[in-house]
């Protein structure tokens, strides 16, 4: 197992404010599935800390497409731009 990775300042906070957007009951499997996911992207490019697209394409990798739509609003809310990572309104 790979150890935990560092983090962009703004990679982790925008991490945490997603994630506190995810209803309660769900927030430790996302957290989890999520900062896997982003860390693993992180490390397929050879880098030394998760970006700020590391934890977009993970929210958008690991969040089922039928909740696209209210991640989206949360993201346009807390003034995410994920469409600059190829992600469409």
């Amino acid at each position: 197992m790979n150890e935990p990775m560092g983090w962009e300042k703004q990679a982790k906070d925008n991490f945490e404010a997603i994630l506190a957007k995810i209803p309660v009951f769900l927030r430790p499997i996302a957290a989890t599935k999520v900062s896997q996911k982003a860390e693993k992207n992180a490390r397929s490019e050879n880098r030394q800390s998760v970006s700020q697209k590391d934890v977009v394409d993970a929210f958008f990798m690991e969040t089922p497409f039928g909740f696209h739509g209210p991640m989206k609003m949360d993201m346009d809310a807390l003034g995410i731009d994920y469409k600059q990572y190829g992600y469409s309104q």
